[in-house]
């Protein structure tokens, strides 16, 4: 009997717990419907400054959701966006910002939504042993920032990252090179290190995918293209290790051995460091 007493008391406490949070979110919802958009507006960036992003970015959202067709609504939109982005929720703040975009494409803060896209996909990349696919997404990113506002400094810091992306994604490709190499497939080795000379030839690894391309060709008999590619390296980076490298495999003919008469002619071709 003092059980059932017990729970029927439980129960009732319960109900009237639930029912007082019921009042107090219903009271919360009321407030927010009451507050003035700039009242709103105020308050979701004092919350940004004080660093507290979620609260932030609910109060910006419900100036859009109280006021959608305001101005303010469309300055909400960007700083949610901007505390999506400041609080790591890179996914979010790509989806806010392209949202904003997709209304107002010629809004004057429309540089700056390009930007975070951008800077949302270059914070994600990962070290090249992994997936690269956002690393392109923030290479096309940071390329359309350049496009579009060539003169801003947008544009400016984005032509920065464009040379750490790219020499990023060279990396990627010299890392599966050299693992084709270390496999003895030197054709589809060959296919990588072209890659990086041909589209990534002003990053940090051209000088090494010269010099593989050499050990590539030679494994493969291609003593031409080696000389070539060594001529390449020669030209290019005279000082480079990778060029001495290269010499000194194409002197022993790839292999150690002394070079053949034909390996003397080509070798004329290029000179001693």
């Amino acid at each position: 009997m003092k059980l059932t007493t017990l729970g029927a008391l439980s129960a009732v406490a319960a109900s009237l717990l639930l029912t007082g949070c019921n009042s107090n979110r219903q009271a919360r919802d009321l407030a927010y419907v009451e507050r003035p958009v700039e009242a709103l507006y105020n308050a979701a960036a004092q919350e940004l400054d004080r660093g507290d992003y979620v609260s932030a970015i609910e109060l910006f959202n419900e100036v859009e959701r109280q006021h959608p067709y305001s101005e303010w609504a469309r300055r909400s939109t960007m700083m949610s966006a901007y505390a999506s982005y400041r609080s790591r929720r890179y996914d979010d703040a790509v989806s806010t910002a392209q949202r904003y975009l997709s209304l107002n494409p010629a809004g004057q803060t429309a540089p700056y939504a390009y930007y975070i896209i951008a800077m949302s996909y270059f914070q994600q990349i990962v070290d090249v042993g992994r997936d690269q696919k956002t690393t392109e997404l923030a290479l096309n990113a940071l390329t359309d920032v350049v496009r579009r506002f060539p003169n801003t400094d947008y544009a400016r810091d984005a032509s920065v990252k464009i040379d750490m992306v790219r020499d990023q994604l060279a990396g990627k490709e010299m890392e599966i090179g050299r693992w084709y190499l270390r496999r003895n497939e030197h054709l589809a080795a060959v296919n990588r290190f072209k890659t990086v000379v041909d589209e990534y030839d002003t990053t940090t690894h051209t000088p090494e995918a010269l010099h593989r391309l050499v050990e590539a060709y030679l494994s493969l008999g291609l003593t031409d293209q080696a000389v070539a590619a060594a001529s390449v390296l020669q030209y290019n980076y005279p000082d480079s290790r990778w060029y001495r490298d290269s010499y000194d495999l194409i002197e022993r003919g790839g292999s150690g051995a002394e070079p053949a008469s034909s390996d003397r002619t080509l070798l004329q071709r290029l000179t001693p460091w």
